[in-house]
């Protein structure tokens, strides 16, 4: 298997180089040079094997022969053997064709950790046999940081720094980061946005001066092996509800879009999906482009589902390369643009090809607020505000069918104040995490500035 870059001015690599080097040289994303695909029969005996089993396939479908089934099986068991539920992502009913997957079960209490708790043991695998260390560089919008952190600290392979913008994430998604007391790990509070500390992310992987110095790697989800991940939830969850035979879609809470372009994946995978329909907060780039064609930036937002206050979604690139028929160098064209002047048309062919399976709806404060309380009325699930948009906008789209999947991408707890204020109810943190608020914390604070993160990546990677 042979990954190529969306900007197409960066030779084909492996997956190993792939998922190490995280961002193209060209400043693209890596996406597989042809898709694996199952045939129905195979994803039905899916309905038999463990989560980790079907992980194993999954992702053996993009890793080819550079890992041996085996090797990549062991690291799966050991790495959802860290949940907290057996079923690693569980599956649970809200009203009649209404399911939730909880993909909040991990070390971090949030989806990342699904992709982040195999991806460390891939890297450890990966560095090992080169006799490398690397420093991974993150952005984190709320739970990315949390989830590396976790699933990185003490490896002896790699460092990790994480930025994350100061003061718009919540506490118990800032201490997930900030209380490792593991020397391999940095934490930086950045003086700004998420789109500021992705763009820095950006800014270093194309410094050649820093990567010649400085032995990087990224873990959002500009790393293929964090897309190819996700998409295994996608084919457990809908399996269990009657896939291949029965069409299922889903309702994705989305900031940065990995989430719901892992979803694509399956879909190109073989997985018959009816409808993805991306839920946005006010910070609503995607919803816009999903029902106008046009990928334009607005300013940034502070809401209650803070991982979303995103108008840059970086897997975007990802899904416009593949609907404009991968035409490389109209795409390195349009983000270079968008980089400078913030705004995308979006062909008309693309545009219609992503409405084949793409919608995309936003949805106000008040109306998240609501999400939450009429959920906990009706169900008696307790929802974090973030899986509260996805769950809102089933209410305004038309066309999605049944049965469809919500992804309840974070637990409730990592958002007490703003749960409790909608619902009337302090959702409390599971035992493991019981103690986070006691735990001191370590980090640093750094302007929103390109050239002085890069100089701490470097010291740090020399310590």
């Amino acid at each position: 298997m042979r990954y190529v870059s969306t900007r197409g001015q960066s030779p084909a690599v492996g997956f190993v180089d792939a998922v190490l080097g995280g961002l193209a040289p060209d400043g693209g994303l890596y996406v597989p040079e042809a898709w694996p695909a199952f045939s129905r029969e195979e994803i039905a005996s899916f309905a038999d094997l463990s989560y980790a089993e079907v992980a194993a396939k999954v992702i053996g479908a993009f890793a080819g022969d550079e890992i041996e089934p085996a090797v990549l099986l062991d690291m799966c068991r050991e790495a959802y053997a860290t949940f907290s539920h057996a079923a690693v992502v569980p599956l649970v009913q809200l009203r009649p064709g209404v399911f939730l997957a909880e993909l909040f079960h991990g070390p971090s209490l949030a989806f990342k950790d699904v992709a982040m708790q195999i991806l460390a043991r891939l890297y450890d695998h990966m560095l090992g046999d080169a006799g490398r260390v690397q420093t991974i560089l993150c952005a984190t919008s709320g739970d990315t940081g949390g989830a590396a952190v976790e699933a990185f600290r003490g490896r002896k392979n790699v460092k990790v720094v994480a930025l994350f913008p100061e003061g718009r994430i919540s506490e118990v998604q800032r201490r997930f980061m900030t209380t490792a007391a593991e020397a391999n790990v940095a934490c930086v509070a950045v003086k700004g946005s998420f789109d500021d500390c992705q763009a820095i992310v950006k800014a270093a992987f194309q410094d050649q001066v820093l990567r010649q110095a400085v032995d990087m790697s990224g873990v959002n989800s500009i790393n293929f092996a964090r897309i190819a991940a996700q998409a295994v939830y996608y084919f457990t969850t809908a399996v269990a509800l009657g896939a291949p035979e029965r069409t299922v879609s889903f309702c994705v809470p989305s900031g940065n879009f990995g989430d719901a372009f892992a979803g694509y994946v399956a879909h190109r995978m073989g997985l018959p999906i009816g409808r993805i329909v991306v839920a946005t907060n006010s910070n609503d780039i995607l919803a816009r482009t999903f029902e106008a064609g046009t990928y334009e930036r607005g300013r940034v937002q502070a809401t209650i589902s803070p991982a979303m206050d995103i108008q840059s979604a970086s897997n975007f690139e990802r899904l416009y390369f593949e609907t404009a028929g991968r035409d490389a160098a109209g795409t390195a064209e349009a983000f270079e643009g968008f980089a400078d002047g913030g705004a995308i048309a979006v062909p008309p062919s693309a545009f219609a090809a992503m409405r084949e399976l793409f919608r995309g709806v936003a949805i106000s404060e008040a109306e998240t607020r609501a999400a939450i309380a009429a959920t906990l009325a009706a169900s008696g699930e307790l929802i974090d505000p973030h899986t509260a948009v996805a769950v809102a906008v089933l209410d305004k789209v038309e066309d999605i069918g049944s049965p469809v999947v919500v992804l309840s991408t974070a637990h409730p707890a990592k958002f007490p104040d703003d749960v409790a204020k909608a619902s009337g109810v302090t959702p409390d943190l599971p035992r493991g995490a019981a103690n986070l608020a006691d735990r001191p914390e370590r980090f640093d604070r750094l302007a929103a500035d390109a050239e002085a993160i890069k100089a701490f990546v470097r010291t740090f990677a020399g310590a």
